[in-house]
């Protein structure tokens, strides 16, 4: 980077740091208050809440490992992005109803008001866990990846840089994470759609013409495969996104666990009223429709420009093509100035998330553990600075984990997929039973949690044991072609858990006695997920939206 890039960049940090202890400064009511401090209650608009969803969702995971499969698998992967925003409309109908009415604060507390004590604190562990070794760890490795690669900062420094940066910024609680998150998402869509525009042109002039328009176009004539939304069984990416399944199966799962049952997310729309939670999450839903755009196309382009000559070297490491690449590359291309824009909002996109999941790691070991096992009697100021000693510790355990998992060599994106995938099946299916079936036990709710997961590790090592390739004709399996095996693809496993899960879930409560059913249900009323005119018109346009793009790039 020149001179004129890290201006850029310091105006950005400077603003941001800035604006988020003016906001600080403005709400000191956050060092007494521990409910303002995690979930910045009754504060957060819903601009903010929708801005702080996509700041906290899109990461160097999107941005690194999203490009990455861009470049190795095209738009195909940009089903994560669009169907998200159609999972935040349910969610918004549906989940955020029974949370809000129910005084829902995390999700463990869920888990304890609906279930019981042991089942709460089993998943509060497996959430902590989570989040650390898999999340931030993740998040931190990518996004000190692509730092080294444009700037030339040492690997370590830049992952120290990006764990401090966060920690400043978490440490002034939702509120200030919340409405810096605004600024962050600006620079994430600005630097974001200016990387888009050079990788179009990059195109269009490699080819002799000019123009983004040109670009597009060139990318859909030179790699038309890169352009299909759902693959047949042939295709070599199939393992990872296994055709018609992902829009009736694993996918949905992935996505209402994610957006629905998930501390990390839910949190920002938690300490809000029912309106303005649901405006939030419509507006998130839109900027979802736009991500592909800044995350997908680039790495596409990427690839269009690889197969022409270029970046041979670059894109390799120790001799090997890494697809994670492929987003810091263009990065490096970009003019002095702009680079630092992109750099910037690279940084902001790390940042946001590591604050967002460091405060939910904060938000769950303060709340559901700390407070409910250790110290039943703590006072709020004594909850807000356990909080932040839990996020200086969960960030520096990230730190020492994340340089041994891998994470490089699978591609960032689908690493964090398929890992949180071992739990969500089980979590999404202790949901919704939770949520709309009041005979559900606590006994039911274990196995899901448990047995869910031992399910998920068996389907993932039933290959090295067992010839799967039976499954093959009916495309619940496929040859992985990393390691020559016929497979089950993730997706399909987290399909199959569920259902498991579920009926797993339905014999347990059926065969439990009347004496021992439950009492302790949530309260839920039809008429909670009645919407005003506003969201309905909103969501029906996102509906549209994709179902236009589904039909024109099956």
């Amino acid at each position: 980077m020149e001179l004129n890039d890290y201006i850029v960049f310091v105006i950005y940090f400077i603003i941001v740091a800035g604006y988020g202890y003016w906001i600080y400064q403005r709400k000191k009511k956050v060092t007494a208050d521990s409910k303002d401090f995690f979930l910045a209650e009754g504060s957060l608009t819903w601009w903010a809440i929708g801005a702080s969803l996509i700041a906290s969702n899109i990461s160097a995971e999107q941005m690194i490992g999203m490009s990455g499969n861009g470049f190795s698998m095209g738009l195909a992967i940009a089903t994560y992005e669009w169907m998200a925003a159609a999972t935040l409309i349910v969610v918004g109908v549906f989940f955020l109803p029974i949370y809000l009415k129910n005084k829902i604060y995390t999700m463990p507390q869920f888990l304890r008001q609906r279930y019981n004590p042991q089942v709460a604190n089993i998943m509060a562990i497996f959430w902590l866990s989570l989040y650390i070794i898999v999340n931030l760890t993740s998040i931190l490795f990518l996004g000190a990846l692509a730092i080294s690669t444009v700037s030339g900062i040492n690997f370590t420094l830049a992952m120290l840089f990006l764990a401090g940066f966060a920690i400043i910024i978490t440490l002034g609680g939702m509120k200030v994470i919340g409405y810096t998150d605004v600024i962050q998402v600006f620079f994430l869509i600005l630097g974001g759609l200016a990387t888009t525009y050079l990788a179009l042109n990059l195109v269009s002039e490699q080819f002799g013409t000019t123009g983004v328009w040109n670009g597009l176009s060139l990318l859909t004539e030179k790699a038309s495969d890169h352009f299909d939304m759902v693959f047949t069984q042939e295709n070599p990416n199939f393992i990872s996104l296994p055709g018609i399944t992902i829009m009736l199966g694993g996918m949905w799962i992935v996505n209402l666990n994610y957006w629905g049952c998930n501390q990390y997310i839910t949190q920002r729309a938690l300490g809000a009223d029912l309106n303005t939670a649901r405006n939030g999450l419509l507006f998130a839903a839109y900027l979802k429709m736009l991500m592909p755009v800044i995350v997908v196309l680039p790495g596409i382009a990427a690839y269009v420009l690889w197969k022409n000559g270029m970046f041979q070297t670059e894109m390799l490491k120790d001799g090997e093509l890494m697809q994670d690449n492929a987003y810091p590359v263009l990065l490096n291309l970009l003019p002095a100035g702009l680079k630092g824009l992109s750099f910037a909002a690279l940084t902001a996109a790390v940042v946001a998330s590591l604050a967002g999941k460091a405060n939910s790691i904060s938000t769950i070991f303060t709340l559901d553990i700390y407070k409910n096992t250790i110290n039943k009697n703590a006072s709020e100021k004594n909850l807000v600075w356990v909080g932040r000693i839990a996020v200086v510790v969960s960030m520096i355990l990230a730190l020492i984990i994340a340089p041994f998992l891998g994470i490089d060599k699978k591609g960032g994106f689908e690493f964090i997929q398929e890992y949180t995938g071992f739990v969500s099946p089980g979590i999404f299916a202790m949901f919704i039973f939770g949520f709309f079936w009041k005979r559900t036990t606590s006994a039911a709710a274990m196995f899901a949690i448990i047995g869910g997961f031992i399910c998920s590790v068996i389907f993932k090592i039933l290959p090295d044991y067992v010839d799967v390739s039976f499954l093959q004709p009916i495309g619940f399996a496929a040859l992985n072609p990393a390691t020559g095996i016929v497979e089950i693809p993730f997706l399909d496993r987290m399909g199959f858990v569920f259902v498991i899960c579920v009926i797993g879930m339905i014999l347990i409560s059926l065969a439990t006695p009347a004496h021992k059913r439950p009492t302790n249900t949530l309260e839920v009323d039809v008429k909670m997920f009645k919407t005003s005119p506003g969201f309905a018109i909103g969501a029906i346009i996102v509906l549209i939206a994709l179902a236009v793009l589904y039909y024109t790039f099956w």
